[in-house]
């Protein structure tokens, strides 16, 4: 099992809509970065868990946890013309965006601040605390999702 961090705006889809989301679970979709992309394609496993952080909000942080529970597939909505996240040059044939489906797992009574995890001992390989860390999809190490778990408990 390996373990994640998924970037969201709460504004556009939060935590609470994972948990309202028929069978708590929801696909993925959006990411429109390579590198993120290749994660979600070729890393990230039935069974991981995600670590929900809610930015570009008032209370930026680590609002939960998801599990992973369908592995990397082509993202539909980059076919869709409708779709904001459509792309002219993606084919069918080979797909460019990548999605996987998540399911909620829990809410943390408060979020974990960012503020407070740049502060952690032991939190500094962590892509998000790191200068240019934006990726919206990030691996957390083992020892790292420990320790972030414990705090947010």
């Amino acid at each position: 099992m390996a373990y994640w961090l998924f970037k969201t705006e709460p504004d556009a889809f939060s935590i609470d809509d994972l948990a309202s989301r028929p069978n708590q679970t929801e696909p993925w979709d959006g990411v429109r970065n390579y590198q993120a992309r290749n994660f979600l394609r070729d890393d990230i496993a039935l069974g991981d868990l995600v670590y929900i952080y809610h930015s570009s909000c008032k209370n930026v942080g680590i609002a939960g946890v998801a599990e992973v529970v369908k592995a990397g597939y082509p993202d539909t909505t980059q076919f869709d013309p409708e779709s904001k996240y459509f792309d002219p040059k993606s084919d069918p044939a080979t797909p460019r965006w990548f999605r996987v489906d998540v399911k909620f797992v829990e809410k943390f009574e408060k979020v974990l601040a960012l503020s407070d995890i740049k502060q952690m001992q032991g939190i500094t390989e962590l892509p998000l605390v790191k200068k240019g860390g934006r990726l919206s999809v990030m691996p957390v190490t083992e020892q790292e999702w420990q320790q972030l778990y414990a705090a947010a408990k």
